[in-house]
């Protein structure tokens, strides 16, 4: 291996603001259940999205799973799902009772096309879920986020954006990703661009299904601080520890983009011209992209020739109807490509220009480009 200090695929970063922001709520309240501070943060997220409600959760499949229940999926029901994506899309509906049915993506952005969606329809199907993948938005050419708008209106099918990649990136109209469903869906995952370690975020402009989540995460209670039920719900709190955390990593967010920002276009011009190497466009005046996506031929061998060379790599979401917790026949040939040659490089906020050459330098020197 290289002498020179080993370059992980991904880590997430926390440092003093984070440390002092913990320090000084641990000296002032005792409230650890979510309370002011996770308020404060809800607020933090609808402010920036410009969603009128924002309610967080403890994790991004739980915010998926009580979306999916605020429009009215049930047992029996289905959901479009596109084929590549996090198994936690699908997971999060099945956890309900209902059926996941799978639609393969397009090439270009690895995000569902309304008129394969379109196909996909039946009586039962409820809602769909629409993964913006690393913040990537619905192309133009296939009439970009309103198509799927148009399409939720004509057929009463509800529409659930799983925008878990997609904090700090927008719709071409200037709506934050997230805001064209009846729901959008955030994840603080470690890898995130911005974590509570985990922790997930709902976002509607609908009062009514906002008063809806906000019953369901918490016992089904009339309003907190009773014993009152008027509905069946849950425990999907969050914490005032994560909401410190997340109060500490908003006010970075800020500079974070901008950066993620130009991590990506420094590899996108590092790699130009290299044979076997199709890194994913971004509009960077629009997307932030979480990872650093592409396709890579032999793509095995580069990521063993990279981990030689002290530098770390992830494989892309393999097709989800291939994945042995479903088992599902069909052809997907855009997320069974993916399957194949699908690789995330080195995307942490942290990393440094001189790494990312470094990166781009090991990638040619292996393709002999």
């Amino acid at each position: 291996m290289s002498q020179q200090a080993f370059i992980p695929q991904m880590r997430p970063l926390f440092g003093a603001p984070e440390k002092e922001e913990l320090l000084r709520y641990l000296d002032e309240d005792g409230f650890f259940t979510e309370f002011e501070r996770t308020a404060a943060f809800e607020r933090a997220i609808a402010e920036f999205t410009g969603a009128k409600h924002c309610i967080v959760v403890n994790n991004g499949t739980v915010s998926l799973s009580l979306a999916a229940l605020a429009v009215g999926v049930g047992p029996g029901d289905e959901v479009i799902c596109p084929n590549y994506t996090m198994i936690a899309t699908p997971n999060s509906v099945h956890m309900l009772g209902a059926k996941p049915v799978f639609v393969d993506v397009e090439a270009d952005t690895l995000i569902l096309h309304p008129e394969a969606v379109r196909k996909a329809l039946t009586p039962r199907t409820k809602a769909i879920m629409l993964v913006s993948a690393n913040g990537r938005a619905p192309s133009a050419a296939a009439g970009g986020s309103e198509a799927f708008e148009a399409l939720a209106r004509e057929t009463g099918v509800a529409l659930i954006e799983d925008a878990a990649q997609s904090l700090g990136s927008w719709y071409p109209d200037g709506r934050h990703i997230g805001r064209a469903g009846a729901i959008g869906s955030f994840s603080f995952s470690a890898p995130k661009i911005i974590s509570t370690g985990q922790g997930g975020a709902l976002i509607t402009d609908d009062d009514a299904l906002a008063d809806k989540l906000k019953r369901l995460k918490d016992f089904g209670r009339a309003r907190g601080g009773t014993d009152i039920h008027d509905s069946i719900g849950f425990n999907f709190k969050f914490t005032e520890l994560q909401a410190c955390v997340g109060l500490a990593q908003m006010r970075q967010l800020p500079e974070r983009l901008p950066r993620k920002k130009a991590i990506w276009q420094r590899y996108w011009d590092g790699l130009q011209g290299v044979p076997g190497v199709q890194l994913f466009a971004h509009d960077t005046q629009l997307c932030t992209p979480w990872f650093i996506d592409g396709r890579f031929e032999r793509r095995e061998e580069l990521a063993a020739h990279l981990k030689a060379a002290g530098i770390g790599t992830r494989t892309m979401y393999p097709p989800i109807h291939q994945q042995k917790a479903y088992d599902l026949p069909g052809s997907f040939p855009v997320s069974e490509a993916i399957g194949r040659e699908g690789l995330w490089l080195p995307s942490m906020i942290q990393l440094e220009d001189a790494q990312v050459d470094r990166i781009c330098a090991e990638i040619r020197r292996f393709y002999g480009a």
